[in-house]
Order: structure tokens, then C-alpha cells, then sequence
């Protein structure tokens, strides 16, 4: 997995317990060079040390402003690869039954979680000029149904329809597009989800082997995606939990 020469954009480290960064070490260790978004001045007091320490640069990024990804992308020379790791649903929305949510709750899980796919494909296709590839990060709540998984349910099948679509769209440019589904990990988005840590114990004991996947496993995974290893695998879902997903 070598990634010398390439750079690389993540979205979505909150924190050094984000699938996001354990994805930008992995990257890093591969060789690559990166930028790395923070949502807000908030957020950024937590990236600015992890983005320090693999040499990275951090930029502001909150997805439903179109003019912080103006000024995200007029500041990329290059680009090789990008990672789409965010998630968000108004907490009343996300707890409750899906059929009570909210559209208003709908829809800004839908654009926060699944547009911003499209809306950082949009914008990476230019600067792709030689090809590179697109990963994001979805669920198996996406496929089968999740206890109190519920409005992420949807959107996150949409996600991965999206992904579908997208590499059709992008395949003629060699732009691969794809999504990795970890098994429950303990991060700030999961957290507001009812009664995770049931959710945890349990993907931990059904299993096959019998483990939780890390950030650091997902990582690995990302950078064989970004790598030229992975040249021909594009418009997938695939799978980082242990073997969860082969118990149903």
C-alpha cells in the first residue's frame, strides 16, 4: 500500500477516536501527504494536534456551506484520494421511531450524511486528472434492520446507493468510488445512538471472530482502497466487523 507522492483529503476526524483518523494514520504511514477538515473552530482544538502530528494540513469545513468547500478546494494543488467519514441526525430524530421523525430531521441527515458524498465527488472529479478514488463510510444498518439504528437506516442505504451511481458516473475518469462498513465502534457520532453499547457487546459475541474491528483495521482497509492495489474494485460495500455480517 504505498502511497508516496499521493495526497489525500479526509473528512471527518472529530477526534483520535474517529474512524476518520484512524484512516488519515494509515494514509500517513503510507506515505501520503494531507489535508484534514475540521467542522468548526470548536472541533478544530481536537484536529489541529492530530493533523500536527502525521504533518497534515487543516482546513475548516462544515458541509452545508458551500463557501468553506469553495475554499477547501481552491487551496488543493492536488488530489489523489478523499475520505468521507461523517454522519449526523438531530438527536429527537435519531432516538425515536422512524416513523415519527421529523422531514426537517430527514433531511438534514440526508444532507449531512449522504449529498456531501455527492457534493465532494462533484468537486474531487477535476482534480482527479489521472484518476484516484473516493471513500466513505457506511453500515450494516444500511442493509439489514439495526435495533435503534433507525433514521440512519435509510440514509445510510442511500449512501451506499449513492456510491453505486457514482462510480458509473466517475468510471470514465478512473475515479473508483467505494464504502467500507465497520462494526460498531466506539466514536462521537455512534454516541448518540440508544443503547449502544448493547449494540457493541453484542456484534462483539456474534461475530466470528469474536472481536470488535478497530479504527486502525478500517484504516488498513482505506488505504489498499486508495492505493494502486485496489485499482479495479469500485461501486462496492464491503465489509471491516469481524464477520458480523455473514451471521444473518
Amino acid at each position: 500500500m504505498n502511497l508516496q507522492g499521493k495526497h489525500g483529503l479526509v473528512i471527518g476526524v472529530a477526534n483520535e477516536h474517529s474512524i476518520a483518523w484512524g484512516c488519515a494514520q494509515a494514509y500517513a504511514d503510507a506515505g501520503a501527504s494531507l489535508t484534514l477538515t475540521a467542522q468548526n473552530d470548536r472541533s478544530r482544538d481536537y484536529v489541529a494536534p492530530l493533523a500536527e502530528r502525521i504533518g497534515a494540513d487543516l482546513v475548516t469545513l462544515d458541509v452545508r456551506e458551500g463557501e468553506q468547500w469553495d475554499a477547501v478546494f481552491s487551496g488543493l494543488a492536488q488530489l489523489d484520494f478523499a475520505l468521507h467519514s461523517i454522519a449526523f441526525a438531530p438527536k429527537a430524530d435519531l432516538q425515536g421511531d422512524l416513523v415519527d421523525a421529523s422531514a426537517k430531521g430527514f433531511g438534514i441527515a440526508m444532507e449531512i450524511s449522504c449529498y456531501s458524498l455527492i457534493e465532494l465527488c462533484r468537486r474531487a472529479r477535476p482534480l482527479m486528472k489521472s484518476g484516484g478514488s473516493i471513500t466513505t463510510m457506511s453500515y450494516y444498518g444500511a442493509q439489514r434492520v439495526v435495533p435503534n439504528y433507525q433514521l440512519m437506516g435509510p440514509v445510510k442505504a442511500a449512501l451506499e446507493a449513492s456510491v453505486r451511481q457514482l462510480s458509473v458516473d466517475l468510471g470514465g475518469d478512473n475515479i473508483r468510488v467505494n464504502a467500507l462498513s465497520p462494526g460498531p465502534i466506539a466514536t462521537r457520532a455512534a454516541s448518540g445512538l440508544a443503547h449502544f453499547d448493547e449494540l457493541m457487546r453484542k456484534a462483539a459475541a456474534d461475530a466470528p471472530l469474536g472481536t470488535l474491528t478497530t479504527i486502525e483495521d478500517v484504516g488498513q482497509f482505506a488505504a489498499f482502497l486508495a492505493s494502486a492495489s485496489a485499482r479495479h474494485v469500485t461501486g462496492q460495500t464491503l465489509f471491516v466487523d469481524a464477520g458480523y455480517c455473514a451471521r444473518d
